[in-house]
């Protein structure tokens, strides 16, 4: 039996809702005191290069624009709108890659595998090759260059594991440990794939301590939010079977 994707859309704007507030209020409450030490390292240090007073004191005007009260609140919202646009696109592989097994089978287990598959791909895999840099650090000249390279890595890690996800699929009459070595096998090329891609330009000027902690931090808040999102994906499509299902017995009867 299949589902109208306009629930499941629903269903998906609430998940992603739920997931940008779980991942901004994790990242406000344990990665700004980082990036808060971050900027603080960062003014030190410009104020260092600067030689000249009048140039440190429009890097210093020129971050004071918003208080970190604003930033933090804007954090926040930007992480809740960012999860409502993953909920639509979430929704729309989701729909996708199920719409010939139907939509409304075990709803709990597919969106479990369904956001670690999301997770792996949009995540782990670019944050391994790019991993996430505390703010002020990076030549602004090198924006553009930096923000391609993190898309042609998401990129990269989609297709590897929708060909992953290809590979088991057409493997289905082989054994499990063939098909499970196989898609290791095609990880570890997207691995090698996503590593030719050049490196970042920039130096990073930061304790290593302090880049290290930020790091596992940034990529914790992508855990929260997929994992977030999910649950309540799957929770949301198992009340929707559940209301269903009395429905759907008298007429079996």
């Amino acid at each position: 039996m299949s589902t109208p994707v306009l629930p499941l859309l629903g269903r998906g704007l609430a998940a992603g809702g739920a997931a940008g507030l779980a991942a901004g209020l994790f990242s406000l409450l344990l990665a700004e005191p980082l990036m808060d030490r971050a900027i603080r390292l960062e003014e030190a240090r410009s104020a260092e290069e600067h030689a000249h007073g009048a140039a440190a004191t429009a890097v210093q005007h020129h971050e004071e624009l918003f208080s970190r009260s604003t930033q933090h609140f804007g954090l926040v919202v930007t992480a809740v709108v960012a999860g409502l646009a993953l909920g639509v696109l979430f929704v729309l592989a989701y729909a996708l890659v199920h719409r010939r097994t139907g939509l409304a089978d075990r709803p709990w287990q597919r969106a479990l595998t369904f956001g670690a598959a999301a997770f792996v791909a949009v995540s782990l895999l670019p944050g391994l090759r790019y991993p996430a840099n505390p703010p002020g650090v990076g030549d602004s000249g090198t924006v553009a260059d930096r923000q391609a390279l993190w898309l042609a890595a998401v990129v990269i890690g989609v297709l590897g594991m929708v060909l992953a996800w290809q590979v088991y699929v057409r493997l289905a009459d082989r054994s499990l440990p063939v098909r499970q070595v196989a898609v290791a096998l095609t990880g570890v090329a997207t691995l090698a794939v996503l590593f030719a891609l050049p490196g970042n330009p920039d130096e990073v000027p930061v304790a290593a301590t302090l880049l290290w902690d930020f790091r596992v931090l940034s990529l914790a808040s992508h855990a929260v939010l997929w994992a977030v999102f999910a649950g309540v994906f799957g929770a949301l499509g198992l009340r929707a079977a559940g209301r269903t299902a009395p429905a759907a017995a008298p007429v079996a009867a």
